[in-house]
C-alpha cells in the first residue's frame, strides 16, 4: 500500500488559514474572550463568602433549605482551600462555554428534529465531535489563537455540544404526535406548534441535555488547563506535571463541588421552568402534608431579593476595598501593567519564573504566571499571548522550537550555562559509569530509561541519537512522563534499593540530595553545554523596554540557583513564592541589582552644581552621546549646557577654553587637521568607540558596483554625481584623494550639502529604487534602516578606521576631576550607540534630550555605571 498521510493535508490547511483568515481568528478570540472576561469579572469581583451566599440563596430557591446549607458549605471549603479566585475561573469558563454551546445546540437540535435530512447528516458528525479525543481539538486551537482562555473554551465547545443536540431533538420527536395534529388541526401555524405545544413538552428532555452539556464542559476544565486556561484545571495539570498530591486533591474536590452545585441546580431549574416540572413538584410536596415546609423554597421575588442585597455588599465591600500594591511609590515602575509568563515545570524554571514574578510585583507589575509544556509555551511567546520565558535551553534541547519559531522571537541574553544533559544512575549501581556499560545491562534496569516529558529536546537526542550511537535501541525503552515523575521514581527506587536509569541534567538539586553517578558521554551524543535564555516575544522590549532590559542584565551562579531551587523545594507544593521571598531575604539588594528602578540613581556628584558647556556638531553619534552626557551630569547635579557648531568652531573654542569637552573627535584622520593645529591646547580624555570607518555606499538594488573600481564609466549611472556631507568634515577632504586614487576625479563632482541633506537624498532615491553614491561611514544607522551597501576599498585610500575621543580644554582634568574620571572610562557599544541613535530619530528633531532620557529610561542603572558616586 502506498503511504497515505492526511495530516500534512491538515497542516497546509492550518497554514493556509493562518494565513488568509486571521481577521476571524481574531474576531472569535475577541468574542470568546469578551465573553469570559465579563463572567469572571462579576464572578471573581466579590466577596468570597457573600458571593457563597449568594449561590447558597439560589440553591434554597431551587432546592431548599438542606441544599442552601451544603452550598455555602461546600464554597466555604474551597475559599479555605485557598482555590476560591481558581474556581471562579473554572465557574466562568463553564458558564461561557455552556452559554454559546446552548445557544448552537439548541437551534440545531429543533432543524434536526424537523428535517429528517439533517438529522442523518448531523448523526456521524456529532459521533465524531464526541469521540474525537479532546486533546486533538488543542492543536488548532493553540496554532489559530495561541496559548490561554480560547483553545480550551472551543475544545469544550465542540466536546460538549452533541448531547446538547440530541437531547433536543428528541425531546421534541419524543412529544405525542396526536397533540401536534390537535394543534396544526385549529390552525396553529408550525412556528406556534414549536413554541407552544412542542417545545415546553420537551422542555424536561432538553434541560436534562443541558445539564449534560454543563456537566461535559466541566469534564474538560483539565484539557484547558493544559491549552493555558486559568482556573482549577490550570491547578490540577500543574499537579500532575509535578507529582503535587496535596494540590491534586485540593483542586479535584473543588472541581467535585463545583460539578455537584451545577448538576443538582440545572436538574432543579427543570421544576421551576417546566410546566411539566413545577406539576410533579407540586404534587410531591402536597404529598409530604404536614411535613410539607421540609421542602420550603422561597418564592422567586423573595430569592431574587436575597441575591441583589448580597450582590450590593459584595460590590460595595469590593469597590472599598482596594488593590494591594506591593510597589511603593517609588518603586512603582510598572504602575499595573500586565506581564504574562510562562514556564515549563523544570526545577529551574519554576525557580527563576517565580522569581521574575516576585521581583515584577516589587516593581509594580502585575505578572501572570502560566505552566505550559514547551510546544505550546513557543507558540504562546511566538503569538504574543505570553510575553516571555526564562528556560530556554540553547542551541540543543529546545533547537527545533526555537527553529520554526526564531523569526518571532528575541534572545534577551543568557543567564547560565553552559549545563550539560546527561542519563544518571544511583551510586550504588555498580559496573555502570559510561553509556557504554549500559549495552547487555537492559535486563538490570527492567529495559527502561526514565524520561521526562516528551517534548522535552533532550527527550529527542537520546531517542534519535544517544541510544542509536551506544547501540541501546530495541534494549531499552525510554519512557516519557514528567520531570516531577522521574525524580518521583528515582526517589522510590533509590529507597528500595533499585537499579534505575533517568534523563537528568546539570544543574540540577537532584545531585545534592542523592549520590548519584553521571554516565560519561564518550562520543558526545548529548552534545556541547548549553546556555539558558529568557527569550520573549520579538515585540516585547519596544513595549517593555525597561523589563527587557533587566532580563538582558540577569545572571544566577550555580550556589544562588541550587540555594533557590532548595529552598522552594523545602517550601513545598503551592508555596514557590512564599520561598521566593525567604529566598530574597537571605540575598539583600538581589532585586535592586536586578531589577533597578529607573531614575533611582539620581544622586549629586562631588562637584555638583559647576557648570559644565558642552559642544557638538550635527553628528549622529556627537548628538547621542551629548545629550546622553547632559542628562548624566543632570543626574548628578551639574548644570551642564550644549552648543552646536562646526568642528573648526568648536576645535578653537575648547582651545581657547570657552568650551570645556567635546565627545565626537575622529582621530587620527579625520579631525587630524584641528588636533595638529591646537593639540598643545587641548586634553586627550579618551578614547569610547572604534574602530570606525569611512566609506562610500550605494543601495543594495544597483547591481554590478561592490568596490571602488566598479564605479570607473559608471559615472552616468550616477548622474556622475557623490553626494556628500559638511564641506568642513575630514571625510570630505579624504574623498578628494580616494577618487585620485582610483581614477574618478574627473568622472564624478562631490557635491557638499550636510548630513541631513545626505540622508534625505539616500531616502529619496531608495524610495524611487534610484541609484545614488553617499559618503556614509559606520558605525550609522543608515545601513539599519535602508538596504545600503558599503562599496570596498582594496587600495585602503581611505586609510585606517579612527577612534572617537573625547577631546576637552586643556585645564580640564583640573576644573573636572570627577568628570574627567567618568569620562576617561566611557565606552559604548556599536549595539547601544545605533539603539540610541534610533531613539533620537524616533523622538523627531528638537526632542532630542527627552529622547534619550526614554532611552535611558529603559536602561535603569545606567547612570550609576557611567558616573559611579561613592
Amino acid at each position: 500500500m502506498p503511504e497515505f498521510h492526511p495530516g500534512n493535508w491538515v497542516d497546509s490547511a492550518v497554514d493556509w488559514l493562518q494565513k488568509h483568515l486571521g481577521w476571524l481568528f481574531d474576531f472569535i478570540n475577541s468574542v470568546l474572550t469578551g465573553l469570559y472576561d465579563a463572567i469572571n469579572g462579576v464572578l471573581g469581583g466579590a466577596e468570597p463568602l457573600l458571593l457563597a451566599g449568594i449561590f447558597a440563596v439560589l440553591a434554597f430557591w431551587l432546592r431548599g433549605l438542606v441544599a442552601a446549607v451544603v452550598t455555602f458549605a461546600g464554597f466555604a471549603l474551597i475559599d479555605s482551600f485557598e482555590l476560591w479566585t481558581e474556581a471562579m475561573q473554572t465557574l466562568s469558563l463553564v458558564l461561557a462555554a455552556a452559554v454559546i454551546t446552548i445557544v448552537i445546540a439548541v437551534p440545531l437540535g429543533i432543524w434536526a428534529a424537523r428535517s429528517k435530512s439533517f438529522s442523518t447528516f448531523m448523526r456521524p458528525v456529532l459521533d465524531v465531535m464526541q469521540t474525537m479525543p479532546a486533546f486533538v481539538y488543542l492543536i488548532p486551537g493553540v496554532m489559530f489563537f495561541s496559548v490561554g482562555t480560547t483553545p480550551g473554551l472551543l475544545a469544550t465547545i465542540v466536546f460538549s455540544m452533541p448531547p446538547g443536540v440530541r437531547m433536543t431533538e428528541l425531546g421534541i420527536r419524543q412529544v405525542d404526535g396526536e397533540l401536534v395534529e390537535a394543534a396544526e388541526a385549529f390552525g396553529t401555524s408550525p412556528k406556534h406548534t414549536l413554541t407552544r405545544v412542542q417545545f415546553p413538552l420537551a422542555l424536561p428532555t432538553i434541560m436534562a441535555g443541558i445539564n449534560q452539556v454543563i456537566m461535559l464542559a466541566l469534564s474538560m476544565v483539565v484539557i484547558a488547563g493544559m491549552a493555558g486556561a486559568p482556573g482549577l484545571g490550570e491547578r490540577v495539570y500543574a499537579a500532575v506535571t509535578q507529582v503535587q498530591v496535596g494540590l491534586g486533591v485540593e483542586s479535584g474536590i473543588g472541581v467535585v463541588i463545583l460539578a455537584m452545585y451545577l448538576d443538582r441546580m440545572t436538574g432543579a431549574l427543570n421544576a421551576r421552568v417546566s410546566p411539566l416540572g413545577r406539576r410533579a413538584a407540586a404534587k410531591a410536596t402536597a404529598a409530604l402534608g404536614r411535613m410539607k415546609f421540609v421542602r420550603y423554597k422561597p418564592g422567586t421575588a423573595v430569592a431574587m431579593v436575597g441575591v441583589v442585597v448580597l450582590a450590593l455588599i459584595a460590590g460595595g465591600m469590593n469597590f472599598a476595598g482596594g488593590d494591594d500594591d506591593k510597589a511603593t511609590a517609588s518603586t512603582n515602575v510598572g504602575k499595573g501593567e500586565k506581564v504574562n509568563m510562562g514556564y515549563i515545570p523544570w526545577d529551574e524554571g519554576i525557580a527563576t519564573s517565580y522569581l521574575w514574578k516576585e521581583m515584577l510585583e516589587q516593581r509594580g507589575y502585575k505578572p501572570n504566571l502560566k505552566q505550559l509544556d514547551a510546544g505550546p509555551l513557543y507558540s504562546g511567546i511566538a503569538q504574543g499571548d505570553v510575553d516571555f520565558q526564562t528556560d530556554a535551553w540553547l542551541p540543543t534541547t529546545h533547537q527545533q522550537y526555537w527553529d520554526k519559531y526564531h523569526s518571532k522571537l528575541e534572545k534577551l541574553g543568557d543567564w547560565y550555562g553552559p549545563t550539560s544533559l546527561e542519563l544518571s544512575v544511583p551510586s550504588y549501581v555498580k559496573g555502570v559509569k559510561s553509556l557504554e556499560d549500559l549495552k547487555g545491562q537492559g535486563k538490570k534496569f527492567k529495559g527502561k530509561i526514565i524520561g521526562i516529558e516528551s517534548s522535552a529536546g533532550e527527550m529527542k537526542i537520546l531517542k534519535d541519537k544517544v541510544l542509536k550511537d551506544y547501540g541501546l535501541e530495541g534494549e531499552y525503552k525510554v519512557v516519557s512522563s514528567s520531570t516531577s515523575s522521574m525524580l518521583a521514581e528515582l526517589k522510590r527506587s533509590i529507597q528500595k534499593k533499585e537499579p534505575v536509569v533517568v534523563t537528568l541534567w546539570s544543574p540540577h538539586w537532584a545531585y545534592n540530595a542523592y549520590d548519584l553517578t553521571k554516565l560519561d558521554d564518550p562520543k558526545g551524543s548529548f552534545g556541547k553545554g548549553e546556555k539558558l535564555y529568557n527569550v520573549a516575544n520579538k515585540d516585547f522590549s519596544k513595549k517593555n523596554p525597561t523589563v527587557a532590559n533587566w532580563l538582558k542584565n540577569f545572571h544566577l551562579t550555580e550556589k544562588q540557583l541550587t540555594s533557590l531551587e532548595n529552598e522552594i523545594q523545602k517550601a513545598g507544593q503551592g508555596k514557590e513564592q512564599d520561598a521566593v521571598r525567604t529566598w530574597l531575604k537571605d540575598h539583600p539588594g538581589f532585586v535592586d541589582k536586578y531589577a533597578p528602578v529607573p531614575g533611582g540613581d539620581k544622586k549629586d556628584g562631588k562637584d555638583a552644581g559647576k557648570a559644565v558647556k558642552m559642544g557638538y556638531f550635527p553628528w549622529d553619534e556627537a548628538i547621542a552621546t551629548t545629550y546622553l552626557w547632559q542628562n548624566i551630569l543632570e543626574d548628578r547635579g551639574y548644570k551642564p549646557t550644549t552648543k552646536q557648531l562646526d568642528p573648526g568652531p568648536l576645535y578653537t573654542s575648547l582651545a581657547q577654553g570657552q568650551m570645556d569637552f567635546q565627545t565626537d573627535a575622529w582621530l587620527p584622520t579625520t579631525h587630524e587637521q584641528y588636533w595638529k593645529k591646537y593639540k598643545s591646547r587641548l586634553t586627550d580624555v579618551g578614547a569610547w568607540y572604534g574602530p570606525t570607518s569611512l566609506e562610500l555606499s550605494t543601495p543594495k538594488y544597483v547591481k554590478g558596483i561592490d568596490s571602488m573600481e566598479d564605479l570607473k564609466g559608471k559615472g552616468d549611472k550616477f548622474d556622475h554625481k557623490i553626494t556628500g556631507i559638511e564641506s568642513s568634515a575630514g571625510e570630505m577632504k579624504i574623498l578628494k584623494s580616494v577618487l585620485k586614487e582610483y581614477g574618478l576625479d574627473k568622472e564624478y563632482k562631490v557635491v557638499s550639502s550636510s548630513t541631513s541633506s545626505m540622508l534625505a537624498e539616500v531616502d529619496k532615491s531608495v524610495k524611487q529604487k534610484k541609484p545614488v553614491l553617499a559618503t556614509t561611514w559606520s558605525p550609522h544607522w543608515v545601513y539599519s534602516k535602508y538596504p545600503m551597501k558599503k562599496i570596498k576599498d582594496p587600495k585602503g585610500a581611505w586609510g585606517k578606521g579612527d577612534e572617537i575621543r573625547i577631546t576637552a580644554k586643556k585645564d580640564f582634568k583640573k576644573d573636572f576631576p570627577e568628570l574627567y574620571g567618568w569620562l576617561k572610562n566611557f565606552k559604548m557599544s556599536e549595539k547601544d550607540l545605533g539603539s540610541l541613535e534610533a531613539e533620537i530619530q524616533k523622538g523627531g528633531k528638537g526632542n532630542e534630550k527627552e529622547s534619550v532620557r526614554t532611552w535611558m529610561d529603559s536602561r535603569p542603572g545606567l547612570v550609576d555605571k557611567l558616573a559611579p558616586v561613592k
